[in-house]
């Protein structure tokens, strides 16, 4: 399983990135290559999340299970179908002076070997684009 990790110093609080990164209906407007996003309540407070992305003429769809823990400052996800044999992520938000420290990590494996060696090298590099477009989104909410 490959792995990548990005950790930021942001002016933004940790409740306020909490509440961006929770608010997955709006990632169709700011994820990089999010075309869609449809979200299912379930017991307990976690979402389904199916996400459509596209690259190209290409679109894929998977869905996370979602696990906002606002007392813990995390969001975690665990896809749960896709063309992902794994895809892990968790989002952290902690204190730091008058800001907050972010800490993205993904964890993720293709299902399928030939999708794998034309993905993986763009997937890992749009992971951090995709960090940078939700701090343009602070910026921009948050002032």
């Amino acid at each position: 399983m490959k792995s990548v990790a990005f950790e930021r110093r942001v002016p933004f609080t940790p409740e306020q990135m909490f509440d961006l990164v929770a608010d997955l209906d709006a990632y169709p407007r700011f994820v990089p290559n999010c075309a869609d996003m449809s979200l299912t309540d379930m017991p307990g407070g976690d979402r389904l999340a199916r996400m459509t992305v596209s690259f190209g003429p290409v679109q894929l769809a998977y869905t996370s299970r979602v696990r906002l823990d606002r007392a813990a400052g995390s969001i975690a996800a665990h896809a749960a179908d896709g063309p992902f044999s794994a895809l892990d992520s968790e989002w952290r938000f902690e204190p730091d002076g008058t800001g907050s420290r972010v800490r993205f990590a993904v964890a993720y494996e293709f299902a399928n070997p030939l999708v794998a060696v034309v993905a993986e090298p763009a997937f890992a590099g749009k992971q951090e684009e995709i960090v940078e477009a939700f701090l343009a989104e602070a910026a921009r909410r948050y002032g």
